[in-house]
């Protein structure tokens, strides 16, 4: 076998998913470990590396293996995201306090899974594979126990809660229905919240079906929607980090996929902080709002004829 059908059955022997047994995953692997079509397992090494100068550039200079600029991401979220959730490599493992979507983002083979893929085609493969996945069972409850601490609770009216995946995004939209909704929202209700990884965290399908929101299409719904059912409201409400305002090209498509909404429409895109909102300020749209984590009991209008309230079409 060559070294990428190996990586292959290393990956499988480790309990990735068939999804993760393919040439990308492999070649993923490959690259975490250091390891070329001549080298031998046994010398696998640890090292930190980035998505595209790191991973990508290692698959092309040695297998040949171009991938497009934009593969980035499917690398990320379809094979790296997987390798962490099983153990197999440690997120920012030299700076783990760098914040989400952070461009110095990297990633390195885990101590553990190192220890046994040096031992691929040794007579200790499978004892060291054993000990492995035992290992991997304990770490994983270690793992949910740590994830339970530091999760951001998000309180709703009815005093349930929903804790969300760390990350400042989703401690904006926290503060979203903390503190946003109390002050400028009062009376409304969670119809939509979508958390970083499970971007169908709560859904009030039979109110949306009701008031003309696709269910089908939630998927394209902003990071949170609130509707106050007296005045015939909905909060169309982005929490950005990164990237996203509520642009031009938003309201157009997020217009599209509500035309047989009759609600006022009220776009708002939340930021952290003023910083944060500066960097974004010539892409959003006019007649949206800003609200700021920083200053939550202001509000920054785009203009228009009106302050605040539903967008005039």
């Amino acid at each position: 076998m060559n070294k990428i059908d190996e990586a292959k059955q290393i990956l499988q022997y480790l309990g990735l998913p068939d999804a993760q047994q393919n040439d990308t995953s492999a070649l993923t692997l490959l690259a975490l470990c250091d390891i070329k079509e001549k080298d031998n397992w046994k010398e696998a090494q640890r090292k930190s590396l980035g998505v595209s100068k790191g991973i990508m550039e290692f698959m092309k200079k040695n297998y040949k293996r171009t991938y497009a600029p934009n593969t980035r991401e499917t690398v990320r979220r379809q094979v790296l995201h997987q390798f962490v959730q099983a153990r197999i490599a440690d997120y920012n493992p030299d700076y783990p306090d760098l914040p989400v979507n952070s461009p110095r983002a990297h990633y390195a083979i885990s101590i553990d899974a190192l220890n046994v893929i040096k031992n691929f085609g040794t007579k200790k493969w499978n004892l060291e594979l054993k000990k492995f996945l035992n290992k991997i069972d304990e770490l994983k409850k270690v793992y949910r126990k740590r994830r339970e601490a530091v999760m951001v609770p998000v309180k709703f009216k009815d005093r349930s809660l929903l804790k969300l995946s760390p990350g400042k995004h989703n401690e904006i939209q926290a503060a979203i229905v903390e503190l946003f909704a109390p002050r400028f929202a009062t009376n409304s209700i969670i119809l939509y919240f979508g958390d970083t990884e499970n971007k169908d965290l709560y859904i009030d399908n039979e109110t949306l079906e009701k008031i003309g929101i696709p269910i089908d299409q939630h998927s394209k719904l902003p990071d949170i929607v609130l509707y106050d059912k007296e005045k015939q409201w909905i909060f169309l409400i982005e929490a950005v980090t990164s990237h996203g305002p509520v642009s031009p090209k938003r309201v157009y498509e997020l217009e599209d996929l509500l035309k047989h909404c009759n609600a006022g429409k009220i776009y708002i895109t939340a930021f952290y902080d003023f910083k944060e909102f500066k960097k974004h300020s010539q892409d959003i749209a006019w007649e949206t709002e800003v609200w700021l984590l920083e200053f939550p009991d202001h509000l920054i209008h785009y203009n228009g004829d009106m302050f605040f309230g539903p967008r005039k079409t």
